[in-house]
């Protein structure tokens, strides 16, 4: 059997899949396992266990950040694989978790037919890839790259108020490995698309061209509280209503521009929070997304240029706190085009596409050749419990991801192959 001949076991990966779900689970198929939590730390503790049950090199650095890695012949960085497995306060079980556990069944399925490759293979999970306990997300990845220093990181404070450093400790993940870790030869990611496009198209794997960029913001705006009966509307200096038209305004800029810009207000909280007192404080966040770097900051500009009339016009104080921005991503064409061309080889329909969502994969990008798989979401639905991918197309996916390791670990990038 030649190496083009390899498939991942399905029913190993989808055993894991329910292994790891099981830990902190929301009902039948949701997942709760915030970064640096009880939870994460046993599913991490999971993980690392089947890494070394495969005899794997296990390495954790400062930052949590766990890889994995099997020899090959030659010296040199790995070609690599991973994702996280973190997830949002009301996750899935696909998110995330599919990268980590398809990368794991392709280095087992190496292993079980004794195949020797050139460079090494290795598969890591990230730390607070989504963001949800400790902005920014993708900060273990970020850290890893280098795009944060790892002291920077270790001080943020999350929405609970611990502290990012104190929590891996608490945990046992504040690891020896160095930050900046080294760069891989190459990284391909696999992902539920998280999106609704590839089931709308009947296409069962999206190699994935790029991720937009991303802008997170929290205002603060600070008016004044006072009676709902008895203030007239011209006096108010009303902090809920400045949210509001915050958050349309960022609903309109969205429907004007059209295109891939996208645009969310997910956060709104307002102080005193009665009925019958106007809002003397809000706190919002707005998360702007484009895959073009200068109509991303256009929307960014407009939402700042409503903020500051809105300061005028209501007598109201407005600050602002960055809490992620990342440009948009191009990811390699050349493992791109190896993503599609393996799963057309495989026989699954493909398409190039770009994600809407921010990954691990963006960062990696700033340091060595990358790209992504996609399979289907049902529905488009994710960061829900009623999060769902086909067993098929899981499958498909894994498959797809032990060949495009494969072709990568057998291409030197110059557009030559070994």
């Amino acid at each position: 059997m030649s190496h083009q001949d390899l498939r991942i076991n399905e029913n190993r990966l989808m055993q894991r899949i329910e292994d790891l779900a099981a830990i902190g689970a929301l009902g039948e198929t949701g997942s709760c396992r915030l970064a640096l939590t009880d939870e994460d730390r046993d599913g991490r503790d999971l993980v690392v266990t089947w890494m070394r049950d495969l005899g794997l090199e296990v390495t954790i650095d400062g930052i949590g950040n766990v890889t994995a890695t099997r020899p090959g012949r030659n010296p040199g960085p790995a070609t690599m694989t991973g994702s996280h497995i973190d997830t949002v306060a009301t996750g899935g079980r696909y998110d995330g978790n599919l990268g980590v556990l398809a990368g794991l069944e392709v280095l087992e399925t190496l292993s079980e037919n004794n195949r020797e490759t050139q460079y090494a293979m290795g598969v890591a999970f990230f730390t607070d890839e989504e963001g949800a306990r400790f902005a920014p997300d993708m900060l273990g990845s970020l850290v890893y790259v280098g795009g944060m220093a790892l002291e920077q990181a270790l001080d943020i404070e999350g929405i609970d108020g611990t502290i990012v450093g104190e929590e891996l400790d608490r945990i046992g993940y504040r690891g020896p490995g160095p930050c900046p870790g080294t760069p891989p030869r190459a990284f391909v990611e696999l992902h539920i698309e998280q999106g609704p496009l590839l089931e709308v198209e009947n296409t069962t794997i999206g190699a994935v061209t790029g991720v937009q960029g991303i802008s997170w913001t929290e205002y603060t705006i600070t008016g004044q509280s006072n009676h709902a009966g008895t203030t007239p509307m011209h006096l108010r200096h009303d902090a809920g209503y400045v949210a509001a038209k915050i958050a349309v305004t960022a609903r309109e800029l969205a429907d004007r521009m059209g295109g891939r810009q996208v645009s969310t207000v997910g956060r709104i909280k307002l102080h005193p929070d009665l009925v019958n007192v106007v809002a003397g404080q809000a706190t919002m966040t707005v998360d702007l997304r484009n895959t073009d770097e200068a109509l991303l900051k256009s929307a960014e500009a407009e939402i700042a240029a409503c903020v500051e009339q809105l300061q005028q016009s209501e007598g109201v104080t407005i600050t602002s706190r960055t809490l992620a921005r990342f440009e948009p991503v191009v990811f390699d064409p050349q493992v791109v085009a190896t993503v599609e061309a393996v799963a057309q080889r495989l026989g699954h329909s493909a398409t190039t596409m770009p994600s809407g969502a921010g990954h691990d994969a963006q960062m990696m990008a700033r340091v060595c050749p990358t790209g992504m798989v996609f399979v289907p979401s049902k529905d488009g639905i994710s960061h829900n419990p009623a999060e769902h991918t086909d067993r098929k197309d899981l499958t498909a996916g894994a498959d797809v991801l032990l060949q495009t390791m494969l072709a990568l670990d057998a291409t030197d990038f110059t557009g030559d192959t070994a």
